[in-house]
């Protein structure tokens, strides 16, 4: 039995809750193959730390260990909020300290962060709750700003949850009152007609700080226009790795990645997404702790280079830290 006593962290209260669980079941499962001993803490969607059943307060469940897995995604485990309780408490951890984390998980905080480093990224705009009441005029002026198609999106939040697409002024007035409903801002960006990419980001391996996994091809069901939370766990949407891309557009997509991943400050492992157009690169939006299912994308980019998911497990908890 290994000597390094792990707690995997799945479950929390947001949307993502179900793929959490998915995530650190699967981490769980290599842990066991890997033979370290660890703990199983569930986070309800009501923000309760259970272990074996009961309800624990986090220092008590957080007893008895060596680091933590983070199997958590969406907001609490990806916006900085339980890598701050592991910091006060100095336990390693996967993933990216608090900082970066809400960061990242900001879009358009992502943005802002990255504009003076010259990423191209797709035009945006951020829509506040507060401005509802003056939408209607508002619509036509977006459309003129940003261009003729538009994608909406929450400003905090993962795996695609509440992002639409949007051809017209009656659909993005929809979208922006729907969305509004239950996030208090909504980043209105120019959507691109291109393929759709990821590459992977994972630190400390084969003797490079920051190793780029090859690039996946990411190709929606036939007809759909984005790559949207249902495609990303149905099965339907084609995953080509390595993706079909010239030699410049996969550099240029693993230098932007790597650059990324620098520029917020991310450590351990991130994923960024983007899309390719004749040519050209456009940054979307980068992810801390990505998905860890069968279906998830940065373990299929490590399988193609060799590293299966034991040992992406076993790499990820080897080389955690505070």
């Amino acid at each position: 039995m290994r000597n390094k006593r792990v707690a995997v962290l799945r479950g929390g209260p947001s949307e993502e809750y179900s793929v959490s669980m998915k995530s650190g079941g699967a981490v769980i499962s290599a842990l066991q193959v890997l033979d370290y001993p660890y703990k199983d803490i569930v986070i309800t969607k009501k923000g309760e730390w259970l272990e074996n059943g009961f309800t624990k307060q986090p220092d008590t469940a957080l007893e008895a260990i060596d680091m933590v897995f983070l199997a958590l995604h969406g907001s609490y485990g990806e916006d900085g909020q339980v890598q701050r309780i592991l910091q006060r408490k100095n336990i390693p951890f996967t993933g990216s300290r608090a900082l970066p984390s809400a960061i990242a998980f900001n879009k358009e905080l992502t943005k802002q962060t990255l504009r003076p480093h010259g990423v191209q990224m797709p035009r945006h705009r951020r829509v506040d709750r507060s401005e509802l009441d003056r939408i209607d005029e508002e619509i036509p002026y977006i459309f003129a700003d940003i261009g003729a198609e538009l994608f909406v999106k929450p400003v905090a939040n993962g795996s695609s949850f509440g992002a639409k697409y949007v051809p017209n002024e009656q659909i993005l007035k929809e979208a922006l009152y729907e969305l509004l409903e239950n996030y208090d801002q909504v980043l209105v960006e120019q959507f691109i007609r291109g393929k759709e990419a990821t590459v992977g980001i994972l630190n400390d391996f084969r003797g490079e700080t920051y190793y780029a996994l090859p690039v996946i091809e990411i190709i929606p069901p036939s007809g759909e226009p984005m790559f949207s939370h249902e495609h990303k766990y149905n099965g339907q949407t084609q995953e080509i790795c390595p993706g079909r891309f010239s030699y410049e557009e996969k550099s240029k997509m693993a230098e932007i990645a790597s650059l990324v991943h620098q520029v917020i400050d991310c450590d351990h492992y991130s994923r960024t997404d983007f899309i390719v157009r004749d040519g050209e690169v456009y940054f979307l939006e980068v992810n801390t702790l990505p998905g860890l299912t069968d279906q998830s994308l940065f373990p299929k980019a490590a399988a193609a280079i060799g590293l299966e998911f034991n040992q992406l497990v076993e790499h990820l908890v080897e080389t955690a830290r505070v």
